[in-house]
């Protein structure tokens, strides 16, 4: 039986504007401004150090590095909230999350850190009793095994009493489904041409899994 329903942050329950406002205009923007360089200049060679260290560093995440590492003055955190009216939150996300949060316990399961989820989920972390971040928690890089059995550890559930949603087709379908979770891949964008289009359908999929179990004796 699902207890618990997790989701993924970016792509799932918001899109990807946020955090690539303050990737690629932000951080190139104050060190164009800081260095006299045009911001062109600074874009390339930002972006240029971001793939040099790479997705599998856990570094690649942490903005605090990043300011560290270019010699940035001022605060992150004067950074992120410059770009917080660049949250967008799926339209049905607001009726699907109240819904849900009556009979679930909800919880976000994210490879986002933390410096951008407190602002990322601020409007709707009401509905939420857990937030676990992958690269701020549990300093990993990648939603793998390791990170959904700590998850499930630390809420004292099975992996099969777990639901997970998210668009990453590894982590958030492959990966919670070879450990016995309810993984539903989300495809916003029909890249792949299949999946879920909306949460409204991930509910639906619930709803469904719930009748199904129910029917057991």
């Amino acid at each position: 039986m699902v207890t618990v329903i997790s989701f993924d942050v970016d792509g799932t329950l918001v899109d990807s504007s946020f955090a690539d406002r303050v990737w690629l205009e932000g951080v190139p923007h104050l060190y164009a401004e800081q260095y006299g360089i045009p911001f062109e200049i600074a874009q390339q060679k930002i972006i240029k150090e971001y793939d040099r260290i790479g997705e599998e560093d856990i570094r690649w995440y942490q903005l605090k590095y990043w300011f560290n590492h270019f010699r940035l003055e001022g605060s992150r955190y004067d950074l992120l909230n410059t770009y917080k009216n660049e949250i967008t939150v799926y339209e049905e996300v607001f009726e699907v999350l109240p819904r849900l949060h009556k009979k679930y316990t909800l919880i976000v399961a994210s490879n986002a850190h933390r410096d951008f989820l407190s602002l990322t989920l601020s409007t709707i972390e009401i509905y939420f009793d857990h937030i676990f971040s992958a690269t701020s928690d549990f300093k990993r890089v990648g939603k793998y095994e390791e990170f959904y059995r700590e998850v499930c550890r630390q809420l004292n559930v099975h992996p099969g009493e777990v639901a997970h949603v998210g668009d990453h087709y590894t982590f958030d379908y492959e990966v919670p489904r070879q450990l016995g979770i309810h993984a539903f891949f989300l495809d916003r964008t029909r890249r792949k041409g299949r999946g879920l289009r909306n949460l409204r359908e991930f509910e639906e999929e619930i709803l469904t899994l719930e009748g199904i179990e129910n029917s057991h004796p």
